[in-house]
Parts: C-alpha cells; sequence; structure tokens
C-alpha cells in the first residue's frame, strides 16, 4: 500500500484514478476547492485545495503530510482551461491560468521532493497534456501553460540525475471528461476569429465526447506508481494521439505542422 497525495480528486481524471487507486489498496488524500464533492470512501481523505492561492497550497500539503508521516507518490493533477483567441487574452486570465496549471504545480512538486529526501524514495507525477506538443487553437494559454510544466518537468529530471527519487511527465490526450463544460469561452467575442473559433470547438468538443473514459490514465497511473524505473514521460490516450500523431508531428517542419493542425481542426 502507497500513501499517495492528488490534487483534483473531485472530478475528471483525478476522481477515476482515485477510484483505480482504492481499488489497488493506496491511501489517497484527495484535494478539491470544495471538499463536499469528494465522496466519503475508506482509505480517502479530503483536503481543501485551492490552487489559484499560494498559500492554500502550503497549507494543505503541509497539513496533509502531518497526517500521512509520509507520502510515497504526489501527483499534479488538477486543472482548468480557456477557449478563445489569443489576442483577446486579458493579462489578468493568463495569470491566473498559469497560477493554477504552473505555479501552485511547481510549489507542490519542489514540497513534495523536499519531503521526500528524508525517506529517500518517492515518486512525483506531474499530469500536464499532449497539447504540450500539438497546441489546440484558442487554447493558447493552457497549452503554453502545459508546454512550460512539462519542460520543467524535464529540467527537473536532468538535475536530479541518479536519485532515487523520480519525477514523472504523464501526458494524457483527449480524454472524455466534463472538461470542455466548464471553461471559459471567449471566442465570440472577436468577430475577427468568431467563425474559425467555432469551427476549432466543434472539432475540440466532438473529439471529447469520442475521447477514452479517464479511467485509462488512472490505470496508467497505478500502472506507473508500482515501477521501479518508471519513464520519465508518458502519453496516454486512444492509439492515434498517443502513438501516431506525436512522431508524426516531432519529424515534420514547422510549416507542414501549421498545416496539418489548421485542416485537423477545420481552420
Amino acid at each position: 500500500m502507497k500513501k499517495i497525495f492528488l490534487t483534483g480528486a473531485s472530478s475528471g481524471i483525478g476522481k477515476a484514478t482515485v477510484a483505480v487507486l482504492l481499488q489497488r489498496g493506496h491511501e489517497v488524500w484527495g484535494t478539491s476547492r470544495d471538499i463536499s464533492r469528494i465522496v466519503v470512501q475508506p482509505r480517502l481523505h479530503a483536503v481543501p485545495l485551492d490552487l489559484g492561492d499560494r498559500d492554500s497550497v502550503r497549507e494543505a500539503f503541509a497539513s496533509a503530510v502531518a497526517e500521512a508521516s509520509a507520502f510515497d507518490v504526489v501527483i499534479n493533477n488538477a486543472g482548468s482551461g480557456h477557449f478563445g483567441p489569443a489576442e483577446s487574452l486579458s493579462n489578468e486570465s493568463i495569470e491566473r491560468l498559469f497560477q493554477t496549471l504552473v505555479f501552485a504545480h511547481i510549489d507542490l512538486c519542489r514540497l513534495a521532493l523536499e519531503s521526500m529526501r528524508a525517506q529517500q524514495h518517492g515518486t512525483v507525477i506531474n499530469v500536464t497534456s499532449l497539447a504540450a506538443e500539438l497546441p489546440v487553437p484558442f487554447m493558447a494559454a493552457y497549452n503554453a501553460a502545459k508546454a512550460a510544466m512539462a519542460s520543467f518537468t524535464m529540467t527537473m529530471q536532468l538535475e536530479l540525475g541518479d536519485s532515487p527519487l523520480r519525477l514523472i511527465d504523464l501526458q494524457p490526450g483527449d480524454i472524455s471528461t466534463q472538461f470542455n463544460d466548464t471553461i471559459a469561452k471567449g471566442h465570440m467575442a472577436d468577430p475577427r476569429y468568431a467563425d474559425r473559433a467555432e469551427r476549432s470547438w466543434r472539432v475540440v468538443d466532438q473529439n471529447m465526447r469520442n475521447a477514452p473514459k479517464p479511467d485509462l490514465v488512472g490505470r496508467r497511473i497505478s500502472e506507473l506508481i508500482e515501477m521501479d524505473n518508471p519513464p520519465p514521460r508518458v502519453i496516454v490516450g486512444d492509439v492515434f494521439q498517443a502513438k501516431v500523431a506525436p512522431v508524426i508531428f516531432r519529424l515534420l517542419p514547422q510549416r507542414l505542422r501549421l498545416l496539418g493542425l489548421k485542416r485537423y481542426y477545420g481552420i
């Protein structure tokens, strides 16, 4: 049995991952801004956490690790998104998204590694996104935040060297959750982009509806935390997104990458 700290436990990938981990016999400290959304279960501890508040991040982790004594695994999963033209994004909305998807995750990553050093073992999984490599149109700040977290994770992997502490960049492709129902949509605010944004949104929404269920990610996470030497980066999704598209994309020059993505999203 492992003791696991996981953010975003009340919905989507986080909720599905909690279910898999509990089924495998692990003990989970799961966070949410509203802990009433976390169903009370044996071996599941609800932790209030607002990723938009840096004090809340530190306090929540300190409280959880004091109760658990130590964590074997910390999973940075919670997040949010947006949909609208990059040209129209306000500085405030970009800063808010980066606080949630980058700065809070970095804080938790460092807190986790610091606490794990005493026990000389532990795994941190940063859930980024395939959008870090294959950007989705009209989600520029989200793409950039996920790319920043992926790059930060890879840099820390370099710096950790032969340390027994493990750091994993987990990149889901499209996963069927309620994510699209909750993100802020500003694509009708600018008439210069409205038509292309609407066409992109139809593809984005359809892909989400047809995507694999979030328990696919939960099962992959469960496998990773049992490995002695897990891979540093893992893509999870359907066969095309997880296997084919990333390889093709890396081989193409930028002009063809852009052309391919434009055709894919109908813009």
